[in-house]
């Protein structure tokens, strides 16, 4: 069970990033001097990765506590 941690920890691993990569993402689009509304379609369209990459983050850290109540 021990490889169940490290499984889950590397699917945690991968939805940070990708939240990292979400952030990044939103950064640029503000000092990029954009309008008002273009930032909103950048923010719009930057939330489904958003979603996508905490519910990553969240499965990898329940794969991680079952691994470890099983070990």
């Amino acid at each position: 069970m021990g490889s169940l941690v490290w499984i889950g920890a590397a699917v945690s691993l991968a939805g940070l990033v990708g939240l990292f990569w979400c952030i990044f993402k939103v950064w640029k689009a503000r000092n990029a001097g954009i309008s008002d509304d273009e930032l909103r379609e950048a923010v719009r369209q930057v939330m489904p990765w958003n979603t996508g990459a905490l519910f990553l983050s969240v499965l990898g850290l329940m794969i991680v506590i079952v691994g470890i109540a099983l070990s």
